[in-house]
Formats: C-alpha cells, sequence, structure tokens
C-alpha cells in the first residue's frame, strides 16, 4: 500500500511525451496527440481495469497520505515549464506551419488532460494554497471561471438541464461546446454576482473574482505579446482553446442522456453514482488521476482523487476515456453506441430510476 503512490507518477510519461512533441517538432511534434488519442484508446480497448476498492483502514492510511498530494502539486510548475518553453519554441521563425500545428496540439493536450484535470482535483480541495494551485493551473487555459462554475453551479445541478456542463440526450458534442462554454461562463458571473450581493460587496471591486480573472487572463496575453510577439500570443489562445475544449469533451461523455427526476415540480433528487458515467479503465484512470471513476467523485466531491470508489450499480463506460472522448468527435458513431448503452442501463434495476 505504501508505494501504490507509484502508479500516478506516470502522469510524467504524458508529460515526456508533450516535451518531446516540444523539443524535437517535425513529426515528433504529432506524438502527443498520437499517444493520447490513438495508442492509449487502442490499449483500453482490451483492458477493463478492476471494479476492486480499498478497505477501510486502507483508504483512510491512503487518504491522509502526503505522497499522493506531491504528485498531484507537482503538476503545476511542470505545467508552466511546458507552457514557457512552448512560447519559446513556436515563436522559432524557421518551424514549418504544421510543425507549429503540431505543437499547438501538444501543448493544448498539456493544458485540458494534465494542468485542468489536476486544477479540478486541487479546485476540491479546503487549503487555500492548493485552490490557489488549481486557479493557477486554470489561467494556463484561459478557463479561471471553471473554478466558480463548477464548484459552486456543476455540482449543484449537475444531471439537470439548468447545468451547461451536462450534456443533453441526442445533443451533438460541438453542439454542446456552444452551449456549455457561453453557458458556463455567464453561470459564473452571475453566481460571482449573487455571492457579492450576499457579502454586500460591490461588484466593481477585488472582491469579484469574476473581474480578477478576467484581467489576469488579459494581463497574461498582453504580457505574452510584448515578450514574445502578436503571433505567439495567437498560438497560444490557440493551444488554451483546444485545453478548455478537451475539458468540456469530458464533460459531455460524463453525463450524456442521464438526469435526476424533479420532484413535485420544485426541487431534483439528491446527486447519486446513477447519475455519472463510470470507467475502471487502467490508463485513463490513472492518468485522469482517477476522474473516470466519476460516480463517486459527484457522490462525495470532497473524496480525494486516491481513494475514488467504483459503483457496481452506476452506469459504465465501454471503454476508457481517452477512447469515449475519440467517439464523441464523430456524433452518428456516439449516438449509435452511447443510446445502445443508455437503453441497457435503464433496463436495469437502478437504471430504471433515472428520469
Amino acid at each position: 500500500m505504501s508505494i501504490s503512490y507509484f502508479k500516478y507518477a506516470s502522469v510524467y510519461v504524458s508529460i515526456a511525451v508533450i516535451l518531446l512533441s516540444l523539443v524535437y517538432g517535425s513529426y515528433f511534434s504529432f506524438i502527443a496527440p498520437l499517444y493520447v488519442f490513438g495508442l492509449i484508446p487502442l490499449i483500453e480497448l482490451f483492458f477493463s481495469g478492476t471494479t476492486q476498492n480499498m478497505e477501510k483502514a486502507e483508504e483512510e492510511i491512503a487518504r491522509k497520505d502526503w505522497k499522493y498530494d506531491v504528485v498531484v502539486w507537482s503538476v503545476v510548475p511542470l505545467q508552466f515549464a511546458i507552457m514557457f518553453f512552448f512560447l519559446v519554441r513556436v515563436g522559432d521563425a524557421t518551424l514549418q506551419w504544421w510543425e507549429i500545428a503540431g505543437m499547438i496540439f501538444s501543448f493544448g493536450i498539456s493544458c485540458g488532460v494534465l494542468g485542468i484535470n489536476a486544477a479540478h482535483e486541487l479546485g476540491h480541495r479546503n487549503t487555500w494554497y492548493e485552490q490557489l494551485m488549481s486557479k493557477m493551473l486554470l489561467a494556463t487555459s484561459l478557463y479561471l471561471h471553471f473554478f466558480i462554475e463548477h464548484n459552486r453551479g456543476h455540482h449543484k445541478n449537475v444531471s439537470t438541464n439548468e447545468d451547461p456542463a451536462s450534456s443533453r440526450y441526442g445533443e451533438t458534442l460541438y453542439a454542446f461546446y456552444i452551449r456549455s462554454v457561453r453557458d458556463s461562463w455567464l453561470s459564473a458571473w452571475h453566481l460571482e454576482s449573487e455571492k457579492l450581493k450576499k457579502q454586500n460587496h460591490s461588484f466593481w471591486s477585488f472582491h469579484n473574482e469574476m473581474l480578477m480573472y478576467q484581467f489576469i487572463q488579459g494581463g497574461m496575453l498582453l504580457a505574452i505579446a510584448l515578450v514574445w510577439g502578436w503571433k505567439v500570443m495567437l498560438f497560444y489562445i490557440l493551444s488554451a482553446t483546444m485545453g478548455f475544449l478537451l475539458l468540456e469533451t469530458v464533460n459531455y461523455i460524463e453525463h450524456y442522456g442521464l438526469r435526476r427526476k424533479l420532484i413535485d415540480g420544485a426541487y431534483y433528487e439528491k446527486v447519486l453514482p446513477i447519475h455519472s458515467w463510470n470507467s475502471n479503465h487502467p490508463i485513463g484512470r490513472i492518468m485522469l488521476f482517477e476522474l473516470t471513476r466519476h460516480s463517486d467523485h459527484h457522490y462525495m466531491a470532497s473524496r480525494k482523487y486516491q481513494i475514488l470508489r467504483h459503483f457496481d450499480h452506476s452506469p459504465q463506460m465501454p471503454t476508457g476515456y481517452p477512447g469515449m472522448m475519440v467517439l464523441s468527435f464523430f456524433p452518428p458513431l456516439w449516438f449509435a453506441v452511447m443510446h445502445k448503452e443508455i437503453d441497457k442501463y435503464k433496463a436495469t434495476l437502478e437504471g430504471a430510476a433515472l428520469a
């Protein structure tokens, strides 16, 4: 048990692949996307993973083990190092356009698969320094409002039509992108405005986190433009956009077609493991800090990643998150697979309880 945290250090393999793409350029610049969206989904087709959970005593030891925290914390300096190196590399005038495109994809993966995912885990912690680290990582994807909307909006409204980040039955990924990106940003403004009113603070004050986030992100872009030029700033925006679209792709697959019941037309039933898609496929689980055990995360958001549990009665994805993300890029294939899975799950005792 004392060395089980080592498996999460495999996240450094992804970091090494991303750096390989940036350092060597040429055809190597596409190694990161091929690794994440080619090799890993292929491997996970043949390995379903384990449904085993920790014993209570093991869980308590793991929960208090600081080494699991260090692995997540380490993503912060590494993400900023990758970001700095990316800015230097794409400013090289000798690079071909397709090399730059590969590097944009690679750093976009760093933002979406590493940065935002670690930010998600840290954003649920209750210490000021871990929440600060979460915001630092989100800033690299120009998606700071996620900190507000996810914690105060998504977890409250998940698996309802009131939640921008819960995809609807029959909705394509690309339609979801537009709705979720737009409405999540607006929701964060609304949530922050409500908080300011309750605390009797002015909208135009340092207490308005959303306002501060816009200044921070705008300042980052201005600094990049001044140091590396406007073209590099544009490349950075493209990578950051890819990063938050990868996040939204994960949002899309996590709750697709699952809805909570509205009780007496007044309030929704409690969030249960049946309201999130789960996956135990091993590589995606480890690479994404157990995000794929999403049913337990929404059932109890305060649980640290290393002790998230499998529930037999939660809906299970046919393959891992990387593979399901690839499938979602092709709506007809996605609908063909997932609508069959939804019908099959709703035919079970647990699935029949869905709205």
